[in-house]
């Protein structure tokens, strides 16, 4: 196994803080879901509350084997990133 890829805090006060049917599967290493600012895109269970975003009952991070889907996803993170930094740096008042 490489190790990198999964990680628990069994001590932290919300652990696990989805429920999931095996606590040992619990991967910790995505607290907060890099993949939340991909909106539809992320490959997760959520929906919309109110026009926000609620992911509380996705696992998706919290697999054990999340680390190579997540890592798959970044490149687009990184591209919407920027487009959004660009928007922002182009509408700012000056």
């Amino acid at each position: 196994m490489e190790h990198y890829k999964f990680f628990q805090n069994r001590e932290c006060e919300y652990f696990p803080c989805h429920k999931i049917k095996n606590d040992e599967d619990f991967n910790c290493l995505f607290c907060y879901c890099p993949l939340y600012l991909l909106r539809e895109d992320c490959g997760g269970n959520y929906n919309y509350d109110y026009g926000v975003k609620d992911c509380s009952k996705c696992t998706l991070p919290h697999q054990r084997n999340s680390y190579d889907f997540i890592m798959s996803k970044m490149g687009l993170v990184m591209e919407r990133g920027k487009k959004e930094y660009d928007y922002c740096e182009k509408n700012k008042e000056k």
